[in-house]
């Protein structure tokens, strides 16, 4: 599960290309996608720049949506993995730098409140995911996936186009390059010796364990 509890994404309605249907689509997903974005930046203009930017590339891909593929919630974090790397990348492309400057437009004092509040909530699954910054992307992308994410192998097999075998794999391979990052997890039995250092660490392994 994930570390802090929030609206999950959609399971079960899928997307559709159309005013009425993407609307409760958006409605259904929107927490859901906006914590994947504020457990990965702690500024609240990205933030809105980034939950825009991929329901801008949902709403464009809805048509192409196929069911066999995945469900609705892998569908869309695998799209909105995408868009977070692209973005980092600094390869976002010209529509997502329209659907940017109208979030620049609509955010008042309250939005960035908002937004500044929910980021400070996800504060734990940030360090978590900094804890895996020092893994290979393939590894540390499933694990962020599942540990910080809390989405179930198959979902985050789905979401990056991988078959449910390669997850689990790269889910040991990561799970055991942590335990030798950081041995103390795995030697401490009595959680109150442990210290806010390796607490992160512990929870990554409890989830994929």
């Amino acid at each position: 599960m994930p570390l802090i509890p929030e609206r999950p994404m959609s399971r079960g309605a899928p997307p559709r290309p159309d005013a009425a249907g993407f609307a409760a689509f958006y409605e259904e997903n929107f927490d859901a996608v906006l914590g994947f974005v504020t457990r990965r930046t702690t500024c609240p203009q990205v933030a809105a720049d980034l939950t825009a930017d991929i329901f801008v590339a949902a709403l464009e891909a809805a048509d192409r949506y196929a069911p066999g593929r995945g469900s609705p919630s892998a569908w869309l974090y695998g799209i909105a993995r995408n868009v977070l790397s692209s973005h980092y990348r600094g390869n976002v492309r010209e529509r997502h730098a329209v659907a940017r400057l109208n979030g620049r437009r609509l955010l008042d004092e309250e939005d960035i409140a908002a937004l500044e509040e929910r980021i400070d909530a996800e504060r734990a699954a940030r360090a978590l995911a900094e804890r895996h910054s020092a893994l290979s992307e393939p590894l540390r992308e499933v694990l962020d996936l599942v540990a910080v994410d809390g989405l179930t192998p198959r979902e985050a097999a789905q979401a990056l186009g991988l078959n449910q075998a390669t997850v689990r794999v790269r889910l040991h391979r990561a799970k055991r390059a942590l335990r030798a990052a950081y041995p103390a997890v795995t030697e401490r039995t009595d959680r109150t010796d442990r210290t806010d250092r390796t607490e992160p660490v512990d929870r990554t392994l409890e989830v994929v364990s």
